[in-house]
């Protein structure tokens, strides 16, 4: 009966958010405003900031364009941008129902990574007009964040966006997710005594986040014919003529067919969890789309990442009761959250630092690491990662994605990583500084 009753508590805790934010956004109308950051002495600072002093710089950046790096916000802001045609677990919301994601997604880059992210949403399903839309939009900005984009198009929307923009873009469903996945599993592992190339890994779900995580998985040991993919229709693989009869339109998930799956298995998802180590679920929002039965014929010792968003596919309590070793979700309210907040705003202030071209998986593996790496000592199954009130992990993300752009020959800066951090750091803690301030003498508004 206590276990039933501390289950409908925690039932009750998961179910909160939701209750609270529908209070809260109306409340505060946005979550995010354009303040200045300059001074203004009095008005004839205007003359400095506005017209005619300002056509100084402007010469100067016509002469000299990297020079648009040392006068604006460039350096500093990243476009969120999205179509709304996969809003977390809401599938395609549009762009303005989608818009409360983007905000939430430019707060977390402020707060966390001393990034200023403006959401941009796209009246768009046209992956043509998408990618010349963010191409036009590139002058104003230092990178782009990907977000909320159906497959199969957000895999070509990225791959030629990265080819032709002169500046980052990346999807954070993929990339940010596929590192923050990794970096997880190789925690859970060490716990658990397993091999990363030894293991059996289940992802659950082909979409964006699955597929990328798959490929960073594959890159750091894990072998793709011990392991399976798994999709609405069952477990992928050579068989599946469905896919190969569209394997022009997905291209990705096909290739993800022919390099798992080497014991050709067949069958649905409960089939695919039997002797599985590990499972990485980022598929049907749920409760309910995992079986705590499946868990039963893992092998001892297992893994379950539920991520899906906005409710984990299997409430964690039910995962662990059905024999799971270590559970992690992508909420902030459970423990071991994996979810890709812990990655972007450090792997962005990191590439924004050295004025990077591109992120690239290697760049991804380094903040995988040093987001493993910074639980140090407090490593057990209930605390995985560090959680987002560590703060001074996404400084330790940017080092060394600053330090891997130099190695790589994709930064355009160089700087060592005592002054990548101490820069971090200032930036951070400067952002996390002027929100308390402005709490505290009332600038923002403390919900009764």
């Amino acid at each position: 009966m206590s276990q039933k009753l501390n289950n409908e508590d925690l039932l009750k805790k998961a179910e909160k958010p939701l209750a609270d934010a529908m209070t809260l956004h109306p409340f505060y109308r946005g979550k995010m405003e354009t303040v200045l950051k300059c001074a203004v002495r009095s008005l004839d600072d205007f003359a400095i900031w506005y017209t005619p002093g300002v056509a100084a710089p402007c010469r100067d950046i016509a002469a000299n364009p990297d020079k648009v790096y040392e006068y604006t916000s460039k350096w500093n802001t990243v476009a969120v941008v999205s179509d709304g045609t996969r809003v977390l677990g809401l599938g395609d919301i549009g762009p303005k129902a989608g818009l409360p994601v983007m905000e939430g997604k430019a707060l977390l880059y402020k707060y966390l990574g001393g990034v200023d992210a403006v959401p941009i949403m796209l009246d768009t399903k046209d992956p043509d007009k998408f990618i010349e839309t963010v191409l036009l939009l590139q002058p104003s900005f230092g990178g782009i964040n990907l977000e909320d984009i159906a497959q199969p198009k957000c895999f070509r929307i990225l791959d030629e966006l990265r080819e032709k923009a002169e500046i980052p873009v990346w999807h954070d469903d993929q990339q940010g997710t596929a590192t923050v996945i990794l970096a997880g599993l190789l925690n859970a592992l060490k716990l658990t005594g397993k091999q990363i190339g030894d293991v059996r890994i289940v992802f659950v779900g082909s979409g964006a986040s699955n597929s990328c995580a798959a490929r960073l998985c594959f890159a750091r040991g894990a072998d793709p014919k011990r392991c399976l993919m798994v999709d609405s229709q069952g477990i992928m693989g050579m068989h599946r003529t469905d896919i190969e009869a569209k394997k022009e339109a997905f291209a990705k998930k096909w290739e993800l067919c022919q390099i798992t799956n080497g014991e050709k298995l067949e069958g649905d998802t409960a089939r695919a969890f039997k002797g599985a180590d590990v499972i990485i679920a980022a598929s049907q929002p749920g409760p309910g789309t995992i079986d705590p039965a499946w868990i039963r014929t893992m092998n001892s010792d297992a893994i379950v990442f539920a991520c899906a968003n906005p409710t984990p596919e299997i409430w964690p309590w039910e995962a662990r009761d059905a024999g799971a070793a270590i559970v992690a979700t992508g909420r902030s309210d459970f423990p071991n959250q994996v979810n890709n907040s812990l990655g972007f705003p450090g792997i962005f202030r990191g590439a924004l630092d050295v004025r990077a071209r591109t992120i690239t998986d290697e760049m991804c593996f380094a903040a995988a690491d040093a987001l493993a790496g910074f639980i140090g000592d407090q490593l057990d199954a209930d605390h995985l990662l560090p959680s987002m009130e560590d703060w001074q992990v996404f400084a330790e993300e940017a080092a060394a994605v600053g330090l891997c752009a130099q190695e790589q020959g994709v930064a355009r800066l160089t700087a060592s990583r005592e002054e990548l951090l101490a820069s971090a750091e200032a930036l951070i803690g400067r952002s996390r500084d002027l929100t308390r301030t402005m709490m505290d003498q009332g600038f923002i508004h403390l919900p009764e």
